[in-house]
């Protein structure tokens, strides 16, 4: 079986391979300007101008180079104390100038310098064409990213003065700051990705080599223009080669054997969601789980989901519990979002589920559980520890209450509040009493499993699961208003922890096969962050996690849809909505699997190795999660990916509805108006 190429080590910061392929990206992302006549594409000599190219060159416009030249301050070179562009605008830094001490004669020596070169390579790499007329015309201004953006400023006040009918300035990578900057000053404004921190501009690139006189001469003599050449052929064939590639996948559901030879004998299967409130994703993942279950003998479902919520589902489809239903056991998931479990797909699966059990009860069979991940159940965990100790240790468990009343202070149920409180220093911290009370219970396990039968093991990993929940949760929300890339990796390390746990649990229950699992997440947790524009800020994701310690015994499995409806809110914490998802950007995953003929389908290099190469390229990928936000759906929404490493696997439907919760308000009823009411185009 052939497998998509995945990395593996630390997670590197670059997101593009070199220039070229960052002004590929960049093209997608200005499909909007396409084939038009009043359009020139000027590329910022010399980094910009491969870039350009290929932007140029994609959008069949034509292309001409902009020279900037840096000022360096006098003996301290790397610090640009300003830019001189083509036409003899001068841009000053007089901050830079000031703290340098530049006097106003070393200011014109390094001028005068750089304009001599400014002139040399103007005449050098146009080989003796003219520059091309700029008024009235659209100009995008391209270069292969921006630090202080010094030489684009230069650049854009030049250009004001040859009076263009606008001015798009479009780079790979730069600070979002300096991207807020540039967008009040011209008419439109693409920056690819925004690392943060943002260390350099070729932090962003594996290649990014010093582009040569001759390179920039070379690419300026060939047309963009009229002219078919090998690269833009490879650029409009990607669609072409993934339509030999895509595997029919009626609902979402791929043939048996296809699920065959993409999971094959792993051991963690992680499915996941673009969003957390689409139906065909839930339906298909379901179909998908029940396969793996009832044929290839997985034995949990462990979900993006709390820990005790989802472990009294566990009870009622082992045929434990005081629930009658599948609906009553789901009612533990009460915050929000309530809807991403309490919904008619997950309660079908679980009754599913339920009756499964019944019968491989009835035969001595093994039975599969139902287990959560998550860690923002704070103080349901503390109340779950008690609970069971009050049953097998009182004193225990007054040892319990004792340490968990440190929590109190910040009012029930709030686990925000209280991070808010201990990282501000307005209330106090609670991490040794958590680390005290989840050692406590592991000192104590051994007598705690005196007790007779597999139930009271069971229970006995219930309570330490939570005391250990009760731990990180409490790093989590004290990390939540300290950065976001700490918080979030604090939660997805606790379910990488969690699953292992529940490996080794499900393990001891029965010797005969290992056990297996199959992950409900969303895509932003399931796919691999270092293919991942997150992953260049440190980011990682329990997909990433999962590769790094399991290797071949997993696989990595994505949902994308290209538009259609959500179940999300507006804002955290809001009521559930049925909104309008947007078509997907240009340049995004999601656009390119739209223009295959089948409207549902399986994409992967571990079925067809021809996909791995079109897989492998960067673009924007859309994740919508529990709030939707259509009117900022580029910022909140996208992020670049390279799709064939993030995941072994995706499943493709181009148009999805809205998952339905159990509890349907007039509002998720009455859905949202298209944007195109009340005329209907």
């Amino acid at each position: 079986m052939t497998t998509a190429r995945r990395r593996t080590g630390e997670s590197p910061r670059q997101v593009f391979r070199d220039r070229h392929e960052a002004g590929r990206v960049l093209a997608g992302l200005l499909g909007r300007y396409r084939g038009r006549e009043d359009v020139i594409v000027l590329g910022l000599a010399r980094g910009g101008v491969p870039v350009a190219w290929e932007v140029a060159a994609a959008l069949g416009v034509r292309l001409d180079t902009m020279i900037v030249r840096k000022l360096g301050a006098p003996g301290r070179e790397e610090f640009a104390m300003g830019a001189l562009a083509s036409g003899g605008r001068v841009v000053i830094n007089d901050d830079v100038v000031r703290a340098l001490a530049v006097s106003p004669q070393e200011l014109r020596d390094v001028a005068e310098r750089e304009g001599r070169e400014l002139i040399r390579r103007e005449a050098a790499y146009r080989g003796g064409r003219p520059p091309l007329e700029i008024a009235g015309q659209t100009v995008i201004l391209v270069d292969d990213g921006l630090a202080t953006g010094a030489s684009m400023l230069a650049a854009v006040q030049a250009l004001r003065e040859m009076e263009p009918a606008e001015i798009i300035i479009a780079v790979p990578a730069a600070p979002e700051s300096t991207c807020r900057e540039f967008a009040a000053i011209v008419e439109d404004l693409v920056c690819a990705s925004m690392p943060t921190p943002f260390l350099a501009v070729g932090a962003s690139f594996w290649d990014f080599s010093q582009v040569s006189d001759d390179e920039v001469r070379r690419l300026l003599a060939t047309p963009t223009v009229g002219v078919r050449n090998p690269r833009i052929h490879v650029a409009e064939s990607i669609s072409e080669t993934l339509r030999r590639c895509v595997v029919d996948a009626p609902s979402g559901v791929p043939p048996r054997e296809a699920l065959e030879e993409v999971i094959g004998d792993a051991r963690i299967v992680l499915i996941g969601e673009s969003s957390h409130g689409t139906h065909e994703f839930y339906q298909a993942r379901a179909e998908i789980t029940k396969w793996l279950i009832q044929e290839k003998g997985f034995t949990a479902v462990a979900a993006e989901a709390d820990w005790p919520d989802a472990y009294r589902v566990n009870r009622y489809v082992r045929g434990q519990g005081d629930d009658g239903t599948a609906e009553k056991a789901l009612s533990g998931f009460e915050r929000f979002p309530a809807w991403m479990w309490r919904n008619t797909v997950v309660a079908e699966f679980v009754d599913w589920l339920h009756a499964h059990n019944a019968t491989r009860r009835a035969a001595g069979g093994r039975q599969a559980g139902f287990y959560g991940l998550d860690l923002y159940s704070l103080h349901r965990s503390m109340r779950e520890v008690i609970g069971y100790l009050d049953n097998v240790d009182p004193v225990a468990a007054d040892r319990a209450r004792e340490r968990y009343s440190c929590f109190d202070h910040t009012g029930a149920d709030d686990g925000q509040a209280y991070g808010f409180a201990a990282a501000f220093g307005a209330g106090l911290s609670c991490e040794r009493q958590a680390v005290d009370q989840l050692v406590d219970m592991q000192r104590n396990a051994l007598e705690y499993l005196r007790r007779d039968g597999l139930l009271a093991e069971d229970e006995l990993f219930y309570a330490r699961q939570n005391a250990l929940t009760v731990r990180n949760a409490e790093m989590y929300y004290r990390a939540m208003f300290g950065g976001r890339v700490t918080s979030w990796n604090l939660r997805d390390r606790h379910m990488a922890q969690t699953l292992d746990a529940l490996l080794a649990h499900l393990d001891g229950h029965d010797g005969s096969e290992p056990a297996r699992i199959v992950v409900w997440a969303h895509n932003s947790h399931v796919g691999d962050a270092r293919a991942t524009e997150v992953g260049a800020d440190g980011q990682l994701t329990l997909g990433q996690l999962v590769r790094e310690s399991n290797g071949e015994a997993c696989r990595l499995i994505g949902f994308t849809t290209y538009a259609g409806t959500v179940t999300a809110a507006t804002e955290w914490g809001g009521i559930a909505e049925r909104k309008t998802v947007r078509p997907a950007l240009a340049g995004s995953v999601e656009e390119l699997f739209h223009e295959m003929p089948d409207p549902e389908f399986l994409i992967s290099a571990a079925i067809s190795r021809a996909a791995a190469a079109p897989l492998d390229t960067v673009r924007l990928g859309r994740a919508i999660g529990v709030i939707y936000r259509p009117d900022t759906e580029r910022q909140s929404h996208y992020y670049h990916v390279r799709p064939g490493e993030q995941f072994d696997a995706i499943i493709h439907i181009d148009r999805t509805t809205a998952l339905e919760p159990l509890e349907v308000t007039s509002v998720w009823v009455a859905g949202e108006n298209p944007e195109t009411y009340p005329m209907g185009l």
